[in-house]
This record gives C-alpha cells, structure tokens and sequence, in this order.
C-alpha cells in the first residue's frame, strides 16, 4: 500500500490528520496535472480544491488497482471534464508559472532557462488537450503508461501512440514558434 492510500485509510478511519497529509502530498502535483489539462491556473485551483472536497466528503472507494495517485488524478481528471463540458468551452494552455531557478545560475543561464520554460508552455498549449495530457503525465509527474492509459481512459498502445504523435507536433510547433534551442 502506497503513502497516499495509507493516509485515505487514516482519515476513512476517522483520524483528521489523514487529509491533511494527503493534501500536502498531492495538491501541487494534482493542481498541475489539472493546470496542463485546463490552461487556467484559477480554473486548476478550484478543481484541485474540488477534488479534495469530493474525496474527503463523498468518501470514494479506492481499490489498490493502481496507485492513490492516479487514483486521485483520475477523480480530479473526471471532474475537470466535467466542469469544462459545463462551460462549454476548452481554454487553450497558455503561461504558466514559471519554476523557480537555482540562486547558484548566472543571470544569463536563468534567463535562458525561463525562456525556455516559457516557450515549451506556450508550445503545450497549443497542443490538442489529450497530446498536452499525455506528455504532462510522462515528463512532470514520470508516471508510466500503464497508470497514463488509467487516467486518461485508453489502452495502453493508445497512449504510447499519442505521446509519439504529441511529441512530434510539440517539436514542430516549437519550431514553428522560431524556438530550436535542443530541440530532439
């Protein structure tokens, strides 16, 4: 049993502190992997709070088939779904918050850094929404495809297949963004 679902296990058990660990484990992860699916940091907050407040009140089951935090994605991904067909509109990614630089780089080194931070969120957000989510769930959260393909609700080859295919138009729309700094 992972950390996560020890923590459900506590807080389902009646002990409070169970949520608490939960939510600083994942909300950082959890609000990103929605910020990536939704392009609107306000829009990704609430969800990750919405999220929260699904678990700890409607009290999901959770089956150990895969692990709490794909578990948790997938509640948060279903939600975020929802709520943008509520909306009826898909808003395209765009800047994101930029990560923090060592103190220790050069200031040209953290310049070139944020601008290519930039540019690769940029480029992600032009991205169609299953391409963005794949390759966010591969690169930032380094899940395999096997819990990929739970999230998103595809086989596994299907995955595997749009993160080739998300890869390539990633590299083309970088290039086409005038973006060639190592590219692969």
């Amino acid at each position: 049993m992972d950390k996560g679902a020890e923590y459900y296990r506590l807080f389902l058990d009646g002990n409070n502190e169970g949520i608490e660990k939960i939510i600083l484990e994942y909300r950082a992860g959890l609000q990103m992997f929605l910020l990536a699916l939704t392009g609107d940091m306000l829009l990704a907050e609430e969800m990750t709070q919405e999220t929260f407040v699904k678990i700890f009140t409607v009290h999901p089951p959770f089956y150990a088939k895969a692990s709490f935090r794909t578990w948790l994605y997938t509640v948060g991904r279903n939600l975020t779904l929802s709520e943008l067909k509520r909306r009826a509109r898909i808003s395209p990614l765009e800047d994101r918050p930029e990560s923090e630089v060592s103190s220790g780089d050069c200031p040209e080194a953290q310049y070139l850094q944020t601008e290519r931070q930039r540019a690769l969120h940029a480029a992600l957000g032009k991205l169609p929404p299953d391409y963005a989510e794949v390759l966010w769930l591969t690169y930032f959260e380094e899940l395999p495809s096997k819990e990929i393909a739970r999230i998103m609700k595809k086989s596994v080859h299907s995955v595997d297949v749009t993160r080739a295919r998300a890869k390539e138009r990633l590299k083309t729309q970088l290039r086409k963004d005038g973006f060639t700094d190592e590219i692969e």
